[in-house]
């Protein structure tokens, strides 16, 4: 048995994730760049927005609206006879607004939207059609990659909104019809130790978590090869990746905004 192998493989791994990590960066710049290139992506941000954003809208409210019932119901639970009930509102305006909310939206829609970015572009550059808009002198960084992380930048901070929203409400529904308590204990725990800069915390981590499911989802798609097997392999990358480093970003933010 050769007792450097173990050691070639870490070396081979570590060259190849620096090697993609520095490719990365490249199209990160590239894609900067082409911010410039206004004429090109203009008319496709308000599309790209509703298919991002929008289109979004229902499964984020399903996924928030049944998660403000089940935090209703274990603040009650975890409650019993030790905390006045109406911490019931607290807990679940402080944790749908500040984790749960973003958190959940995000890894939800880098399934959905992370892997259509992916399998998308994915499927046009595997067609050779992302070779062909460069033939016809448009720059596939401004017309495929810049609306989309741009409509992901503004939408996801909007979705997380309705999404807290309703999180919030389903809790308050649930309290007053299943935990005998009144909208008015609701409310009061609800502002009990509300401050503005939770809904900012919310929209700062929301914003990142756009920036990354749709930068994540374009540098897969942009980089697949292989056919069909190539676009599965990019597609699955995209959602992992940006799952990952959604809960990150989750991490870092709550170290420099929260401490």
């Amino acid at each position: 048995m050769n007792w450097t192998r173990p050691f070639a493989i870490v070396g081979a791994v570590t060259l190849r994730l620096l090697e993609r990590l520095g490719v990365f960066a490249h199209f990160s710049v590239q894609a900067g760049r082409a911010v410039a290139g206004v004429a090109t992506w203009g008319p496709l941000l308000v599309s790209q927005m509703r298919r991002l954003g929008v289109d979004s809208l229902p499964i984020s409210l399903f996924i928030s609206a049944f998660t403000g019932v089940v935090m209703a119901l274990q603040a009650s639970y975890t409650f019993t006879g030790a905390v006045p009930l109406y911490f019931v509102g607290t807990l679940v305006g402080k944790t749908m607004i500040l984790e749960l909310g973003p958190v959940l939206t995000g890894l939800a829609l880098s399934g959905r939207v992370g892997a259509n970015i992916a399998a998308e572009l994915g499927t046009m550059r595997v067609s050779e059609q992302i070779d062909a808009l460069e033939t016809m002198a448009y720059d596939p960084m401004a017309y495929l990659v810049v609306p989309r992380v741009l409509s992901g930048i503004l939408m996801f901070p909007i979705v997380v909104v309705f999404a807290n929203l309703i999180g919030v409400g389903a809790g308050w529904i649930t309290a007053i019809n299943l935990l005998d308590m009144s909208t008015q204990e609701f409310v009061k725990g609800l502002q009990l130790f509300y401050v503005p800069f939770d809904l900012t915390y919310s929209l700062i981590k929301s914003t990142s978590f756009g920036l990354v499911v749709t930068l994540i989802g374009c540098f897969q798609g942009f980089t697949a090869s292989g056919g069909a097997e190539g676009v599965g392999i990019a597609t699955t990358r995209a959602v992992v990746i940006a799952s990952m480093l959604i809960l990150v970003l989750d991490a870092f933010w709550a170290a420099v905004l929260l401490r």
